[in-house]
């Protein structure tokens, strides 16, 4: 569904077509061998591994655009190519409690992937609500575009113009007062 069918869906549609959506996200990350969350700047992969596996039982490869997890001598949990490129320097991994493998890959760019491997299923990134975040953790650029977006928002939500409309009406309002013998009764602006 393109944005401009959903907008033209009405509220109740909007709310079932996300639970939907957000169903399918669910059923679709759980099938997958691993688990993963995100923050702006980070990516936090978890990896069931068999009870008392060590390290050195392992072949980790963390690349820029690639990774891959598997048991010495087996098929690989996963691997395959990232959605974006990281940082591999600053990406690591560990066993924990011989159970686990967890993976923290630092994000060359602050922004939300929609999966981690290019072939597995993919979020809706628009609908992530950050946990605990802050707009000061945000560079100028994006915390200028979140706020920008959080105003539209709220303005829609009460019915009000968005800061494009308030800005295409400031501009014909400078246009009137600069021509006052033009009649201007009849414009609509789009």
């Amino acid at each position: 569904m393109t944005p401009e069918e959903y907008d033209k869906l009405s509220p109740e549609e909007r709310d079932l077509k996300d639970k939907e959506d957000r169903a399918r996200e669910k059923r679709e990350q759980a099938a997958l061998p691993y688990t993963w969350k995100q923050q702006l700047g980070e990516v936090d992969i978890v990896v069931p591994i068999p009870k008392g596996t060590r390290a050195r039982d392992l072949t980790v490869k963390v690349l820029k655009k690639k990774l891959s997890v598997a048991l010495k001598g087996k098929d690989p949990i996963l691997d395959g190519e990232l959605c974006k490129d990281i940082k591999v320097e600053e990406s690591t991994w560990t066993v924990e409690d011989q159970e686990i493998i967890h993976i923290q890959l630092e994000k060359v760019n602050q922004e939300w992937w929609e999966n981690v491997l290019t072939h597995h299923p993919k979020i809706d990134t628009t609908k992530i609500v950050p946990e605990n975040s802050k707009l000061s953790d945000l560079d100028g650029e994006t915390r200028g575009m979140v706020e920008k977006m959080m105003f539209d928002n709220q303005q829609k939500q009460l019915g009000k113009p968005t800061s494009d409309e308030l800005k295409k009406h400031e501009a014909l309002a400078k246009f009137q007062a600069a021509h006052p013998e033009l009649d201007f009764s009849n414009v609509k602006i789009t």
